[in-house]
């Protein structure tokens, strides 16, 4: 016999998952008076499992045992190459997706939200099926670097180019070409309201949010003197719009593009530089010390979880040694021991839909029903309004739990449409954490002992240790 929603959560609230709450009865009324406090993991760290969690969306039965053969180095450098061919699955479920065959002033035909569903579900697909995960998690990273909120204007329909030919296309690249693709983006530019920045009237928020977010950071050394000339440099930066011209496309308006003389950072820029103005000043912002710290830091929250200044410091060397190389930055720091010794993140609501789906071999169309399960979490592709991206910390993310209760509970009992798990090899624990159990796992051991499969596994993929990597 199945146990019901209510049994399995009952037996959750029995085992470990009680100490996330700090009870075992009512669940929802614990969740309705305040946030889980939700306890970190302890006890030996597998440096294999840990590996896999900070550079792809989860492990596969198979993958730790393959990595524990090939070494870690190789490992490493092959996810760096990121030349794995990609599956048929991830093939055919990205082929029926018209947002990736379309032009973007085509797509315009489409209602929005079907081109927002499209963009939802593409990002699970990458995600879940990428063959090149440490792509795929830089992907995550730079996405949030780079925020764009798919609701604001027409950008929905400017998304998919963004996706492809700025974010994917230089996710391992080099920042510099990060940068210089992101300002000339579309999406980009609409979103942060370049179309309104013309001579006489500058709009400043592309240009403060270019210092602020995308490269020197609040605290690098600009003024509001500085946002005000970047502005300028940026006026006439702009979208086609004209009859017979490619609509969706970046455009450079001379008519609207203030051709006086600038000084940004301290650096004179001539009059009369024309677009030459906007190029210059993102060579002036990519090559400053201030954004190698700012993306340095960046990069070493993502994998190591903290300010590490040491990390900090190292990596923003290296990224004005070899002129902002992402693999340069990512190398050192995925092959040091601080991966192992560094302390757990929590699993963002994409990180834990993809990591589930994977621990338990499953198939998945990645539909409107698992989709679903992502939106209440809170965590959609390009649905965070704000320019910051979604937040990393742990405390953003807390109040998200009895939606990942539920959604473990319908993944392990096969109630999610379109998404079915498959063999899992070993035991629901070992399939989800990647380890055998060690002495702190005890309560949930204990609470999956005399379970039906499909109970045992609900709880390991609710269980607390699960929320993290």
């Amino acid at each position: 016999m199945i146990a019901t929603r209510r049994d399995l959560l009952k037996a959750a609230a029995a085992g470990s998952i009680a100490a996330a709450v700090g009870g075992c009865t009512p669940i929802t009324a614990k969740i309705a008076e305040r946030d889980p406090a939700l306890p970190l993991p302890t006890g030996p760290v597998d440096p294999t499992a840990r590996l896999l969690a900070r550079t792809s969306f989860g492990h596969r039965p198979g993958d730790i045992a393959r990595v524990q053969a090939m070494g870690h180095a190789a490992y490493v450098d092959s996810e760096l190459a990121a030349k794995k061919g990609e599956d048929p699955r991830f093939k055919e479920l990205l082929n029926r997706l018209e947002i990736f065959e379309i032009g973007s002033s085509d797509l315009e035909d489409f209602h929005k939200e079907e081109v927002i569903e499209q963009l939802h579900q593409a990002a699970l697909i990458h995600a879940i099926y990428g063959s090149n995960q440490l792509r795929e998690r830089m992907v995550d990273l730079w996405s949030d670097h780079f925020n764009v909120y798919s609701l604001k204007g027409d950008t929905a329909f400017r998304q998919s180019t963004e996706d492809v030919a700025v974010i994917r296309k230089n996710a391992l690249g080099t920042f510099p070409d990060l940068l210089r693709a992101s300002a000339h983006s579309p999406a980009m530019l609409g979103y942060l309201d370049s179309q309104l920045n013309r001579k006489g009237v500058a709009n400043e928020n592309y240009a403060r949010e270019l210092m602020e977010l995308h490269t020197l950071g609040v605290h690098g050394g600009y003024t509001q003197t500085d946002v005000q000339e970047v502005a300028r440099c940026l006026t006439g930066w702009t979208i086609e719009n004209r009859f017979l011209h490619r609509k969706g496309t970046f455009r450079f308006d001379e008519d609207r593009h203030d051709n006086g003389e600038k000084l940004v950072l301290g650096q004179r820029i001539p009059a009369g530089g024309g677009q030459e103005d906007g190029e210059r000043v993102i060579e002036i912002l990519a090559a400053h010390p201030a954004t190698a710290k700012f993306v340095a830091s960046k990069i070493v929250r993502y994998f190591l979880g903290s300010p590490d200044e040491a990390w900090i410091d190292r990596t923003a060397e290296t990224f004005l040694a070899t002129g902002g190389d992402i693999k340069a930055m990512l190398r050192p720091i995925l092959l040091s021991k601080d991966i192992e010794t560094s302390p757990p993140m929590i699993k963002r609501p994409l990180d834990y839909v993809a990591s589930s789906v994977r621990a338990v071999n499953a198939d998945t169309d990645a539909g409107t029903a698992l989709r679903a399960h992502l939106t209440q979490m809170g965590q959609v592709a390009h649905g965070w309004p704000m320019p910051d991206g979604y937040p990393m910390r742990t405390s953003a993310w807390t109040g998200s739990m009895l939606p990942r209760w539920n959604f473990a509970i319908a993944l392990a009992t096969g109630q999610i449409q379109g998404t079915n798990a498959g063999e899992l090899g070993t035991t629901p624990f070992e399939a989800t954490h990647g380890r055998h159990p060690h002495e702190s796992d005890k309560a949930l051991i204990a609470a999956c002992t005399g379970k039906d499969l499909k109970t045992a596994l609900a709880l390991c993929l609710a269980s607390p240790s699960f929320q993290w990597r």
